[in-house]
């Protein structure tokens, strides 16, 4: 049993995050100031009751040292999810993304080199490689952010390894690709694309799609992002390492909603839209290292993710 520190643990994936660990049997500490993680997303009623069914909660800012401080007390491992996790967001208030991107996440690496922590686990992006025309994505390239949120990630990827490689913290990047499931807020004006599809597709609207949709991304279940974490905890070849988290597949945003369309038994055409500002065009991963250096592997198809996710959606809101 370890104790376990993850921030943004209130968030779409930190809680299935924290769910998972406490699940298996593992102590759990949040750190979050809810301005986007919701405190009900850490309520797990159906857990058995032979475990702790729910996390210390500790409520802060990360810009805080003295939160950061105190979260990482006693702390073995941290998975660190906690970010403002929008490209339009970071491209309409590039300075108060950064306060929360960078300089917060700066303050807990050096709160937990302090405290002795074993490993750090950091939350980063498939946007760190931008437009590179080479597909599938590969570590080697050399990474060209579009937007500030990307340049963010990619930053934050830097003081990982040079706290690894300077000060002895272990530190594992991954690279998540275009995470959906359970959790998934779908009302936000930044809400990521399957949410709002399914949202909008469940309702009898049309759904908006900002190009012609012939981009594509490599749609990746929250249970295959869970999965990765739990082994980068431990696995002994992946310190000081970034490294994709993905499917390794890709659809066009207009093959997407097809097969939401068939899920969900609709015939629904979208709107389409100017192409917004940041976004790259194609997104899949190579996933060869994670594979390698994790032992990982895809636990839950794309389309198996998304039909889970309509039954998700259908339960929680009712329709």
């Amino acid at each position: 049993m370890a104790h376990i520190l993850v921030t943004g643990g209130g968030g779409f994936i930190g809680s299935n995050l924290v769910e998972a660990l406490l699940k298996q049997g593992d102590t759990v500490r949040v750190l979050d100031d809810f301005s986007t993680g919701k405190k009900e997303n850490l309520e797990f009623s159906q857990l058995d009751k032979t475990v702790a069914s729910r996390p210390e909660i500790l409520e802060g800012d990360m810009a805080d040292r003295e939160v950061c401080q105190k979260a990482v007390e006693d702390i073995d491992y941290i998975l660190h999810q906690a970010a403002i996790p929008s490209v339009p967001r970071s491209v309409a208030q590039p300075v108060e993304s950064n306060d929360a991107n960078i300089n917060g996440t700066l303050n807990l690496l050096v709160e937990a080199r302090d405290a002795g922590v074993k490993r750090m686990v950091f939350a980063s992006s498939s946007s760190v490689y931008g437009n590179t025309p080479t597909l599938p994505k590969v570590e080697t390239i050399t990474p060209n952010p579009l937007s500030p949120y990307a340049v963010q990630k990619l930053t934050a990827e830097h003081y990982f390894r040079i706290f690894y490689e300077l000060y002895g913290l272990e530190t594992v990047c991954l690279r998540y690709f275009n995470v959906f499931g359970p959790r998934q807020d779908p009302n936000s004006e930044y809400s990521a694309v399957i949410p709002k599809f399914i949202k909008a597709l469940l309702e009898g609207a049309r759904p908006t799609i900002f190009g012609d949709g012939e981009q594509s991304r490599d749609f990746t279940h929250v249970d295959n992002v869970v999965y990765g974490n739990l082994l980068a905890l431990e696995a002994p070849k992946a310190a000081g390492k970034a490294m994709n988290l993905a499917c390794g597949g890709r659809l066009t945003l207009n093959e997407l909603l097809a097969i939401l369309n068939k899920i969900i038994g609709s015939d629904i055409e979208p709107i389409y839209a100017d192409p917004r500002p940041g976004d790259v065009k194609h997104s899949h991963a190579d996933i060869s290292l994670s594979e390698d250096l994790l032992g990982y592997k895809m636990e839950v198809s794309t389309e198996e993710g998304l039909a889970r996710t309509v039954d998700y959606f259908k339960d929680v809101f009712g329709y």
